[in-house]
């Protein structure tokens, strides 16, 4: 388990020394009862705090953020109405100067001894974190050991990237108060940070001693401007590959560029997040915060890996749509990368609710107000496939084709076998070069003999082209043809 840090550690920690500036004011406790007048003193002198958070204004590798930090010492980190209000000024100062939040908490949640009043003042905090994500600026959570209740159930789940203490104690309910009410102990390494991390709920398990670097590369992203282009760019091509289905052949090939290849070598400072945030993960989409040849924007992309081992199932979807959320609320551009052999059919996939997942992802994405690119990659097999490809710009590498099945599937419907695949593929129009020739494909990206045989040459030139489009959308203020 995770040892308890208290405020002053994670200064100390985090902070850039000597620049936590307090914007905490005095608080009086004259108007509780005696009882509680003495706990709350007794508190104050154990911790050396005057309540359960510190709040102020500092940096972080240069970076200024506003900071909310708990303090453990002070009744468990809990909070009460005074601890709240500081909570909501210091979010609320914040949004006023233009700052991203960083919050680390460590917290058993609402104050017993202050009850319901208390309580509600979890709305407040909320509705003051909202705020500032609706104006655009960043709000980054660190959840330290332990954080339960009221605290985990609003400020410690609203976090544009949210990332935990290795070993802490995560959860909705205290695992004492539920062994008292249900006479039974809790289910042993269920609220724990890597278990969260793991279902999706958590992005990632971060010490405290790793997060400024965290914070520096998430807010590197988020709020530095875009960098000079350095990938050297394929000047784009009038037309696809002349044959269809060696064309298809090609982008089912083992060695084949993917998602992943392309974030390696054209990705900067990556973050990879993980889940939808809401206990769900499907490792076949790849959700993350990065610089495309110096372009800072969200990616959502099918990875090609993990769809070998798995189908796209209807939590990647819903992973996508997090990922589209978080660019319209942080204002940044999007880039969908389209490379599957289709969507989950099973059971599961339909009690999933994978269509109306297909079909959220369409309309979100073609409501957009972010400058968005959509690139076909590889396979763009049935609605998995158009799950995301409406946007600004299309671009397609040479080779690849989107379809409503797999040309197998639209052999067996029209002739009753897979024998006539290449006919069809052919007859549906499916390739790059029909897609660009119709209007709905702007830019092809060649591909070389070379190719084949080296993934990474044909990811630089699509990481280029991607932020080659996102520059002229940036350029346009982020408007563009809706396809």
């Amino acid at each position: 388990m995770s040892a308890r840090r208290t405020a002053s550690d994670l200064v100390e920690l985090v902070l850039d020394a000597d620049s936590f500036a307090s914007w905490d004011s005095p608080i009086d406790i004259g108007r509780w009862p005696d009882a509680y007048q003495r706990e709350l003193l007794r508190a104050a002198e154990r911790s050396g705090r005057d309540e359960s958070v510190i709040t102020g204004r500092a940096t972080v590798r240069g970076r200024p953020v506003a900071v909310v930090a708990s303090e453990f010492r002070f009744l468990a980190g809990s909070i009460g109405e005074d601890a709240a209000r500081r909570i909501v000024h210091a979010v609320r100062r914040a949004t006023e100067e233009r700052i991203p939040v960083l919050a680390t908490t460590a917290s058993g949640g609402t104050r017993m001894q202050e009850g319901t009043p208390a309580f509600l003042h979890m709305i407040d905090i909320s509705r003051a974190i909202m705020d500032h994500k609706a104006a655009g600026l960043p709000y980054l959570v660190h959840l330290g050991h332990p954080t339960t209740g009221g605290v985990f159930a609003s400020w410690g789940s609203l976090g544009h990237v949210t990332v935990a203490e290795p070993g802490a104690l995560v959860g909705f309910l205290g695992p004492k108060v539920y062994e008292v009410l249900h006479h039974r102990p809790f289910p042993e390494g269920v609220q724990t940070a890597e278990n969260l991390a793991h279902h999706g709920i958590l992005d990632a398990v971060v010490t405290a001693e790793d997060l400024p670097a965290l914070v520096d590369r998430t807010l590197g992203i988020l709020v530095d401007p875009p960098r000079p282009a350095a990938l050297p760019r394929r000047e784009p091509v009038a037309t696809g590959s002349g044959d269809t289905w060696a064309a298809i052949e090609r982008t089912r090939a083992p060695g084949r560029l993917g998602v992943r290849e392309v974030l390696r070598v054209g990705g900067e400072d990556t973050i990879r997040l993980q889940g939808t945030d809401e206990g769900e993960r499907d490792s076949a989409m790849i959700v993350a915060l990065t610089r495309l040849d110096g372009e800072p924007c969200v990616v959502v992309g099918q990875d090609r890996q993990a769809q070998a081992r798995a189908p796209m199932g209807p939590g990647a979807l819903r992973e996508a749509r997090r990922g589209m959320r978080l660019a319209e609320e942080l204002g940044l551009p999007l880039v969908s990368f389209i490379d599957t052999p289709g969507a989950d059919l099973s059971k599961a996939a339909e009690e999933g609710a994978i269509a109306g997942e297909i079909a959220r992802c369409i309309a979100t994405m073609a409501t957009m107000t972010v400058p968005t690119v959509a690139v076909l990659l590889g396979e763009g097999c049935g609605g998995g496939a158009l799950a995301l490809f409406p946007a600004d710009v299309v671009v397609a590498t040479q080779s690849a084709w989107l379809s409503p099945l797999p040309p197998e599937g639209a052999s067996a419907i029209v002739h009753g076998d897979a024998d006539h695949a290449a006919e069809m593929a052919t007859a549906q129009r499916v390739s790059a070069a029909d897609l660009f020739t119709a209007g709905k494909v702007q830019v092809l990206v060649p591909e070389l003999d070379s190719d084949s045989g080296d993934a990474k040459s044909l990811a630089i030139a699509v990481a280029a082209e991607a932020a080659t489009q996102l520059r002229v959308l940036r350029a346009g203020s982020g408007t563009g043809p809706r396809r």
